[in-house]
């Protein structure tokens, strides 16, 4: 009787462990498990003043259909103070720096997706930057650690092969190493956070 009862129970076991792979298999058709994209934030390189020429490329990964691990790689160049906020000293003459930083900025990021399109997600920006002077010349290496905060909205388009994610987002660097001084004096003014948008899009696939 005892092995008819532990029988019957692995069957059970079995049975619920394949409705819950189906279930599983299902639900991963919905959703695409890669995507790739970049940050409409790159039209910033048509401006005369103060052109970034910043390039982005993501790449992330869907562990479940809320939880999204990526990767961004950027690159670009600035000319302010980073802790300028957007109004009258946002790239006005005369707090600029005495020449411009360079960056290049490997990133990992962690999204969670709230309710339908709405997510908050978090990176981890590591800035390794190199100074050059008004001569154009090299006056030393230095990296800054930016933590990204977002809350945000995804749309998606054709059927969630596109989407676009219009977010607003808080930036602040508690780790700022090897500045020069006559770039620090310029910057100490500031706060160490930025508040900015987000504008990213991608390709499922």
């Amino acid at each position: 009787m005892q092995k008819k009862i532990l029988m019957f129970a692995l069957i059970l076991m079995m049975a619920g462990s394949l409705q819950v792979n189906a279930q599983s298999t299902q639900q991963d058709s919905t959703y695409k498990k890669y995507y790739i994209g970049s940050s409409l934030l790159m039209l910033g390189n048509f401006s005369k003043v103060n052109n970034p020429e910043y390039v982005q490329l993501n790449i992330g990964y869907r562990i479940t259909p809320k939880d999204v691990v990526s990767f961004e790689f950027k690159r670009s160049i600035y000319s302010w103070p980073i802790g300028i906020p957007f109004g009258p000293s946002f790239d006005a003459p005369g707090e600029n720096y005495p020449g411009h930083a360079r960056i290049l900025a490997p990133t990992l990021g962690y999204q969670h997706f709230w309710w339908k399109g709405v997510y908050t997600s978090v990176y981890a920006l590591n800035a390794f930057e190199k100074y050059i002077d008004e001569n154009k010349k090299k006056i030393g290496n230095g990296y800054t650690l930016y933590l990204n905060v977002h809350l945000g909205y995804q749309f998606t388009f054709f059927k969630n092969r596109f989407f676009f994610e219009p977010a607003i987002g808080c930036s602040y660097w508690p780790v700022r190493t090897n500045v020069p001084e006559s770039f620090r004096v310029v910057e100490k003014k500031w706060p160490n956070y930025f508040i900015q948008p987000g504008l990213h899009f991608g390709f499922n696939f």
